[in-house]
Protein backbone atom coordinates (compact mmCIF):
# COMPACT_ATOMS: atom_id res chain seq x y z
CA UNK A 1 0.00 0.00 0.00
CA UNK A 2 1.34 3.43 -0.97
CA UNK A 3 0.19 6.98 -0.33
CA UNK A 4 -0.27 9.66 -2.97
CA UNK A 5 -0.63 13.43 -2.72
CA UNK A 6 -2.70 15.48 -5.16
CA UNK A 7 -1.17 18.88 -5.85
CA UNK A 8 -2.96 21.93 -7.26
CA UNK A 9 -1.62 24.53 -9.72
CA UNK A 10 0.05 26.42 -6.82
CA UNK A 11 1.96 23.28 -5.72
CA UNK A 12 -0.22 22.94 -2.61
CA UNK A 13 -1.36 19.48 -1.47
CA UNK A 14 -5.15 19.31 -1.56
CA UNK A 15 -5.67 15.60 -0.85
CA UNK A 16 -3.72 12.50 0.22
CA UNK A 17 -4.96 9.00 -0.58
CA UNK A 18 -3.96 5.39 -0.05
CA UNK A 19 -3.35 3.67 -3.37
CA UNK A 20 -1.54 0.89 -5.16
CA UNK A 21 2.18 0.25 -4.70
CA UNK A 22 4.45 1.69 -7.38
CA UNK A 23 4.89 -0.76 -10.22
CA UNK A 24 1.91 -2.86 -9.09
CA UNK A 25 0.32 -4.31 -12.24
CA UNK A 26 2.99 -2.53 -14.31
CA UNK A 27 1.20 0.82 -13.97
CA UNK A 28 2.73 4.20 -13.13
CA UNK A 29 0.26 5.06 -10.38
CA UNK A 30 1.37 8.69 -10.01
CA UNK A 31 0.43 9.26 -13.64
CA UNK A 32 -2.72 7.15 -13.42
CA UNK A 33 -4.13 8.87 -10.33
CA UNK A 34 -3.07 12.30 -11.59
CA UNK A 35 -4.86 11.84 -14.92
CA UNK A 36 -7.92 10.41 -13.19
CA UNK A 37 -8.26 13.45 -10.90
CA UNK A 38 -6.88 16.09 -13.25
CA UNK A 39 -4.20 17.12 -10.75
CA UNK A 40 -0.49 16.51 -10.39
CA UNK A 41 0.05 13.43 -8.24
CA UNK A 42 3.17 12.48 -6.29
CA UNK A 43 3.80 9.46 -4.10
CA UNK A 44 4.56 10.24 -0.46
CA UNK A 45 6.06 8.06 2.25
CA UNK A 46 4.16 7.65 5.51
CA UNK A 47 7.46 6.72 7.17
CA UNK A 48 9.45 9.82 6.16
CA UNK A 49 9.84 12.85 8.43
CA UNK A 50 12.57 15.47 8.24
CA UNK A 51 14.39 13.53 5.51
CA UNK A 52 14.69 10.50 7.82
CA UNK A 53 12.90 7.20 7.28
CA UNK A 54 11.45 6.30 10.69
CA UNK A 55 11.96 2.55 10.21
CA UNK A 56 15.49 2.79 8.82
CA UNK A 57 14.62 2.75 5.13
CA UNK A 58 15.45 5.33 2.51
CA UNK A 59 13.71 8.70 3.10
CA UNK A 60 11.36 9.80 0.33
CA UNK A 61 10.48 13.40 -0.60
CA UNK A 62 11.71 14.72 2.77
CA UNK A 63 8.32 14.53 4.58
CA UNK A 64 5.01 12.70 4.43
CA UNK A 65 2.61 15.03 2.64
CA UNK A 66 -0.39 16.55 4.34
CA UNK A 67 -3.19 18.80 3.15
CA UNK A 68 -1.82 22.34 2.97
CA UNK A 69 1.80 21.24 2.47
CA UNK A 70 3.71 22.67 -0.47
CA UNK A 71 5.43 20.46 -3.01
CA UNK A 72 8.81 21.86 -4.09
CA UNK A 73 9.63 20.32 -7.49
CA UNK A 74 13.26 21.47 -7.40
CA UNK A 75 13.90 19.78 -4.03
CA UNK A 76 11.37 17.03 -4.82
CA UNK A 77 10.09 17.60 -1.30
CA UNK A 78 6.91 18.13 0.68
CA UNK A 79 7.15 21.13 3.01
CA UNK A 80 4.65 21.73 5.83
CA UNK A 81 3.01 25.15 6.23
CA UNK A 82 5.20 27.75 7.93
CA UNK A 83 4.03 27.94 11.56
CA UNK A 84 5.46 31.39 12.40
CA UNK A 85 7.02 34.25 10.42
CA UNK A 86 10.27 34.06 12.40
CA UNK A 87 10.91 30.40 11.65
CA UNK A 88 13.26 29.37 8.82
CA UNK A 89 13.27 26.37 6.54
CA UNK A 90 15.96 23.75 7.09
CA UNK A 91 16.97 22.92 3.51
CA UNK A 92 18.00 19.35 4.40
CA UNK A 93 14.95 18.28 6.43
CA UNK A 94 12.47 20.67 4.77
CA UNK A 95 11.04 21.37 8.23
CA UNK A 96 10.61 24.79 9.82
CA UNK A 97 12.92 25.68 12.69
CA UNK A 98 12.52 28.36 15.36
CA UNK A 99 15.22 31.01 15.83
CA UNK A 100 15.80 29.57 19.34
CA UNK A 101 15.93 25.84 19.97
CA UNK A 102 13.19 24.20 22.04
CA UNK A 103 14.34 23.90 25.70
CA UNK A 104 15.42 20.42 26.74
CA UNK A 105 14.41 20.41 30.39
CA UNK A 106 11.34 18.11 30.37
CA UNK A 107 8.90 21.06 30.64
CA UNK A 108 6.28 21.88 28.03
CA UNK A 109 6.61 25.11 26.05
CA UNK A 110 4.74 27.03 23.40
CA UNK A 111 6.30 29.44 20.91
CA UNK A 112 5.65 33.16 21.50
CA UNK A 113 6.04 35.01 18.22
CA UNK A 114 5.77 38.41 19.91
CA UNK A 115 8.81 37.86 22.12
CA UNK A 116 10.54 35.31 19.85
CA UNK A 117 10.91 32.96 22.77
CA UNK A 118 9.52 29.78 24.29
CA UNK A 119 6.91 30.28 27.03
CA UNK A 120 6.70 27.53 29.64
CA UNK A 121 3.21 26.12 30.10
CA UNK A 122 1.95 25.49 33.59
CA UNK A 123 1.11 21.82 33.73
Amino acid sequence: MAHYAFINENNVVVEVIVGKDEGDMGIDWETHYGEFCGLQCKRTSYNTLGNVHTTGGIPFRKNYAGIGFTYDPIKDAFIPPKPFDSWTLNSDSCLWEPPIAYPEDNNVYTWNENTLSWDRLNT
